[in-house]
């Protein structure tokens, strides 16, 4: 009776062994499982963080470089200022006074340190480089022959624009700036129209003052006849 009784015990305990590594094993599974499911959502959280943090520098980068376009343009009008008719029709009291508000304004402009730095390869910057040289090739002639400077940015600028250009276009220098970063063309277009604009200035003051000295030539003429 006591063997039977051993027996049984041991029979009745024999299949619970299987049953526990079964529970373990799935113990193990579902942990396994429930841990991929974590790390997965964590990744999920941190790429979307990170896409969140790209438009916002790139939403830094685009103030940062309206701030450096901002600061081109105020010197480019307190300069104007400086050299307009106006102020060559003014007293030379009044005129120093202004002089000193536009240096102190333009000084003060200069403080401002804005820097956008553009990311290039090796063939952008030798395309940016040669853009460069042929528009200060240009700019170094000007005062040699302002019409024909004027022509040739022109052909230089209609390159730039996807506007249906007035005049012709120089297609080497194209082929140059599409070789450019895309931040480097905008800037590049930006300093053609600064210097055709100043240009338009140029020849606004020439044609005013051979006016003025036409007007004074004709005064005399009539006073002496």
């Amino acid at each position: 009776m006591a063997q039977a009784r051993i027996s049984a015990k041991a029979s009745e305990g024999a299949p619970q062994q299987p049953q526990q590594q079964q529970q373990q094993s799935g113990g193990q599974l579902r942990g396994r499982f429930y841990r991929s499911t974590s790390m997965a959502d964590r990744s999920s959280r941190l790429l979307e963080n990170l896409d969140q943090l790209e438009l916002r520098v790139e939403a830094f980068r685009d103030a940062a470089s309206a701030m450096e376009q901002e600061k081109e343009i105020l010197l480019e009008m307190i300069h104007n200022i400086q050299n307009s008719q106006d102020m060559r029709h003014i007293s030379e009291g009044e005129r120093e006074e202004l002089n000193l508000t536009a240096n102190r304004l333009m000084g003060r402009t200069l403080t401002v340190e804005v820097s956008v730095e553009t990311i290039r390869n090796a063939q952008q910057q030798e395309s940016l480089l040669h853009a460069t040289k042929m528009i200060d090739e240009i700019v170094n002639k000007l005062l040699d022959d302002l019409e024909d400077a004027k022509m040739r940015l022109m052909s230089l600028y209609g390159a730039c624009t996807s506007d249906v250009p007035a005049g012709p276009i120089d297609q080497k220098f194209q082929s140059v700036v599409i070789g450019c970063a895309i931040e480097d063309q905008k800037k590049i277009k930006r300093r053609l129209e600064t210097l055709l604009r100043n240009l338009e200035n140029s020849e606004k003051s020439i044609t005013l003052l051979e006016h003025q000295k036409s007007s004074v030539r004709q005064s005399c003429n009539s006073k002496q006849d």
